[in-house]
């Protein structure tokens, strides 16, 4: 599967146990194919304003919302592809947009925002708003967010925008924010085995409706980000105002 850089579509997520992540995924075998990179890891590095407001923000469940990350497949080097990315959620349809340039590059435009030279005019435009998000409102690096994961796509070229991901061992680090260090992190709600997101525009098939329905498998409400952010670094800003630390608005 081609890595693209642009998509709009809904997306829902599921928890699963791994019984049902077994069951579900040996009966849709003949309907979905894994995609070439198998079990393979992704690092994502968020990042907001000194006080979380994007993060509060999407908490509050608004109509508009927004995030911005620098995304990795795997550990990168100096010269591997990473992405910087703009995830804007609008009426509950996804929208995301970004740009592959090299991680060295990315790793600088985080540490000193100026504009990166583009070849298009799709990409310089893609740099504007960038530098628009991250720059204009003074975002910087705030939490590693790193998981396992096997995605799936249909066998049928009518439901090409249908996908299913599955996401093991989300973890996470707020200290040593650079991907090329690996993915180590501590565990984040231990008490989730699987998360399943399903990606689409449309309906779902109808075979994968009834698999859901017979496997009792429901819609839940995760967002790795807010999760950490609820868990680890609001009790960390808490406590730093109590203890007459760096104060943040909460």
């Amino acid at each position: 599967m081609k890595l693209k850089n642009t998509f709009q579509r809904r997306e829902i997520k599921y928890l699963l146990t791994y019984q049902q992540y077994e069951e579900l995924r040996d009966k849709m075998t003949p309907f979905m194919a894994e995609d070439q990179y198998g079990l393979h890891t992704i690092q994502s590095l968020y990042c907001d304003t000194r006080d979380f407001s994007l993060i509060r923000q999407s908490i509050e469940k608004p109509i508009y919302k927004e995030k911005f990350r620098l995304r990795s497949y795997g550990t990168p080097t100096a010269d591997s592809l990473a992405f910087l990315e703009i995830k804007k959620k609008v009426k509950k349809v996804v929208y995301k947009r970004r740009l592959a340039i090299p991680y060295q590059m990315a790793k600088h435009y985080l540490e000193y925002p100026q504009k990166i030279p583009c070849k298009t005019i799709q990409e310089q435009q893609l740099m504007n708003e960038i530098q628009y998000l991250y720059a204009g409102k003074n975002l910087e690096p705030k939490v590693l967010i790193a998981y396992d994961r096997r995605a799936f796509f249909s066998q049928k070229p009518e439901l090409e925008d249908f996908r299913i991901t599955f996401d093991f061992n989300i973890r996470y680090r707020d200290k040593d924010l650079d991907l090329a260090l690996g993915d180590l992190g501590e565990r984040i709600a231990p008490e989730i085995d699987v998360l399943m997101e399903v990606k689409a525009l449309g309906a779902y098939p109808l075979w994968f409706s009834h698999l859901l329905a017979n496997l009792k498998i429901y819609k839940g409400s995760f967002s790795k980000y807010a999760q950490i952010y609820q868990r680890v670094l609001w009790p960390k800003q808490a406590m730093n105002v109590k203890l007459g630390g760096k104060k943040y608005v909460v």
